[in-house]
């Protein structure tokens, strides 16, 4: 059941990357009445964009955990290197879809960090 829940996620992280991304943020994005933030809004669309495609990564990363329970990987383990991943991913889309503008990259990479060193 575990291994149908995992898979489950997946597929549902795949279909909400790619059609919001299709459907919902590329139309959003032909609006011209987007908040304009540091001059255009540039950041605005990258902001919304790394948000949105956040959500999968995080699904990824529970995916994962449901995955290692049902193989009785060492779970504390488990939870955090996928904690360390999972935010260290997080971190960099963050950090490179907002060119740093976003501070939400310095909180995601510190959690990675410290969940890393926690192992």
């Amino acid at each position: 059941m575990l291994i149908l829940a995992a898979s489950l996620i997946v597929l549902t992280v795949l279909a909400h990357s790619y059609l919001g991304e299709r459907y919902i943020l590329m139309r959003l994005f032909r609006s011209r009445q987007l908040p304009q933030l540091f001059g255009d809004d540039s950041f605005t669309r990258q902001t919304l964009r790394f948000a949105w495609h956040i959500t999968s990564v995080m699904g990824l990363g529970f995916a994962y955990l449901l995955f290692a329970a049902r193989l009785h990987f060492d779970m504390r383990q488990a939870i955090l290197n996928t904690v360390s991943i999972v935010f260290a991913a997080c971190g960099c889309l963050a950090l490179g879809f907002t060119r740093a503008r976003h501070l939400s990259w310095l909180v995601f990479l510190t959690v990675a960090v410290l969940a890393w060193l926690s192992r």
